[in-house]
């Protein structure tokens, strides 16, 4: 059981950095940025999304080592905001769309995994999912770290310094 759960978690880990890179790139599709989809990074295929050092060689060391906890990154996708009409603003939808794509996605596991606990309620699928899950919020939440370059600070950048700092933008 523990190899099924090993699996399931990395392709859980996958799927969830997967989706918020996939995320960005369809809201920046959304508000005028045709670049993801260009570049062919609107798709779920994961050898499109594969960062050697944070997507194979960190997360692989600390499953070797152990680790109590799994760390990567996907290649960001790419976002030119001279295609936006609101470069700021825009840029901070897009960033806001990766935490929001984990969270959904939590959500519906959520849901999923209390519809197949209440039809089969002495399975050992709890674990599975709830690594998922569990993965995808913390995903959520670190990347709303308002430091550089997690989504945070492009969200705190475009919608609020303006208004807290003024001049700011003029920096």
């Amino acid at each position: 059981m523990d190899i099924l759960i090993l699996i399931i978690g990395i392709a859980g880990f996958a799927l969830a950095i997967i989706l918020h890179e996939v995320a960005h790139g369809l809201v920046a599709e959304r508000l005028g940025d045709p670049t993801a989809r260009l570049m062919g990074r609107l798709t779920l295929n994961p050898i499109s999304h594969i960062d050697i050092v944070g997507s194979i060689i960190l997360p692989l060391t600390l499953l070797i080592l152990r680790s109590p906890f799994l760390f990567g990154w996907a290649k960001p996708v790419p976002v030119d905001p001279y295609n936006l009409q609101h470069p700021k603003k825009d840029l901070a939808l897009i960033s806001l769309a990766g935490p929001l794509a984990n969270i959904s996605f939590a959500l519906v596991l959520s849901i999923f995994l209390r519809i197949i606990l209440t039809v089969f309620p002495n399975t050992n699928i709890f674990a599975m999912f709830f690594y998922v899950i569990e993965f995808n919020i913390a995903l959520a939440v670190f990347n709303l770290i308002p430091v550089g370059p997690l989504d945070g600070a492009k969200i705190l950048t475009g919608l609020f310094l303006k208004l807290l700092i003024p001049g700011f933008s003029s920096i």
